[in-house]
């Protein structure tokens, strides 16, 4: 797959951005999927994943080197947040733009989102 139909192999900045927090119930030992032992409790209701909450945040699941090849440990388990980024979206920007990367494009609209209305 080339960098251009998936740039997030190549990329890795939003695990290496923000803090990924989510309901707690998402983690294998509430009865989801993501491993337990890569999250952080923030309080009772949300967890995070380990190594997101911090001044320097990188993701425990994220291998290799954000802006070169990059890779989720935890791919087919990864919470929501990690799902809803889509490339060139405004949070990719912003990601990209923290580790010093260029834009790569603007994410298309979601398909539920109304078109704009033209005046006139």
């Amino acid at each position: 797959m080339s960098e251009k139909s998936n740039p997030c192999q190549f990329c890795g900045a939003c695990c290496a951005s923000f803090r990924v927090s989510f309901y707690w119930a998402e983690a294998d030992d509430g009865g989801g999927l993501v491993p337990g032992h890569l999250t952080e409790k923030l309080n009772d209701w949300t967890r995070c994943m380990r190594g997101t909450w911090s001044a320097s945040p990188r993701c425990a699941a994220l291998l290799g080197e954000v802006g070169d090849s990059v890779g989720c440990g935890v791919y087919p388990l990864r919470p929501s947040p990690c799902r809803e980024v889509e490339a060139g979206s405004a949070q990719c920007l912003k990601a990209r733009a923290i580790h010093g990367l260029p834009a790569l494009w603007e994410a298309p609209a979601a398909a539920n989102e109304p078109e704009p209305l033209l005046a006139g």
